[in-house]
């Protein structure tokens, strides 16, 4: 199994249990080494990091396929002003670029009946009500390069959470080109997006300003996320959110027919609709053809 952001939150409680089966190897990718599995140096600001990172794990596998691809790491910034080395908006190129092109980099060392799960966010659909302002499009052209959109919210916290919402709608549409991928109808592959709801008390929150990351860890705490987890059916715990994750790239919780996203409410597995524009095939081919052509791979 290969994962990235498995060394904090419940990535890290998810990367513990994919290491306990008998047999199970690990890889994990991140700017620091985990205390399980196996690490090798990733950094997802820079796309010749993905590179490397996927050619020593091919290295690595020397002939052997794997089983799960997680693609758990993801940011939100307090605006959309960072760009990375490539030039795309910092938020955008994490959760979804640098991701898009470890996917399409991994595709042929994938088994038959392997699991790709990606983490994405209840807050890409404007029927959750989460709080941050809601994506207005997936246009990939203009999310790597938001001084180019035309109704981009000129007010830095805004732009900073559409940056976020934006990309995690582009997670869910990710996930429905790959089902319907010739690669993934050939072997087949099991393709899920994963919401685990509203975490708190994790890494996620570390760029935003002090007050907010205060405000996120103490309602990561059990004394006050717990009683308001009753009220907020959203709301989850590092343990629950981790253990689901490791569920879903173990096949311990399969996807019924033709469903590929999962959402995680009160800590149990469920599986709705995604948001009216993650389910349209039009915007999916879009914006797999426009991210390929930004990572500089073929349509």
């Amino acid at each position: 199994m290969v994962m990235t952001g498995g060394t904090s939150g419940f990535g890290a409680v998810a990367a513990e249990r994919l290491t306990l089966p008998p047999g199970a190897r690990l890889i994990l990718g991140g700017r620091r080494p985990a205390s399980v599995g196996e690490s090798v140096p990733l950094d997802l600001t820079e796309l010749d990091s993905v590179r490397a990172f996927a050619a020593s794990v091919r290295q690595r596998l020397d002939g052997t396929l794997l089983d799960a691809l997680v693609l758990n790491a993801g940011v939100i910034l307090a605006d959309a002003t960072g760009r990375t080395a490539d030039g795309f908006e910092t938020t955008f190129a994490v959760n979804h670029l640098a991701h898009y092109l470890l996917l399409r980099l991994m595709l042929p060392v994938l088994a038959e009946g392997a699991i790709v799960v990606l983490t994405t966010s209840g807050a890409h659909d404007p029927a959750t009500r989460a709080g941050l302002a809601p994506p207005r499009h997936a246009d990939a052209e203009l999310l790597a390069h938001p001084d180019l959109d035309p109704g981009r919210d000129r007010r830095p916290r805004k732009a900073g959470e559409h940056a976020y919402t934006a990309s995690k709608l582009c997670t869910v549409l990710t996930a429905r080109s790959l089902s319907g991928h010739r690669d993934g109808r050939a072997r087949p592959l099991t393709v899920i997006a994963y919401d685990p709801g509203q975490v708190f008390g994790t890494g996620l929150a570390k760029h935003l300003p002090l007050p907010m990351r205060t405000g996120w860890s103490l309602l990561g705490a059990p004394v006050l996320g717990r009683p308001l987890g009753r009220f907020n059916p959203h709301l989850n715990g590092r343990a629950a959110a981790g253990n689901a994750l490791a569920d879903l790239a173990l096949g311990l919780a399969a996807p019924p027919d033709l469903r590929t996203y999962a959402a995680l409410r009160r800590a149990r597995l469920t599986w709705p609709d995604p948001s009216r524009s993650a389910r349209s095939d039009e915007l999916a081919k879009a914006l797999w053809n426009d991210s390929a052509r930004l990572v500089g791979l073929p349509e």
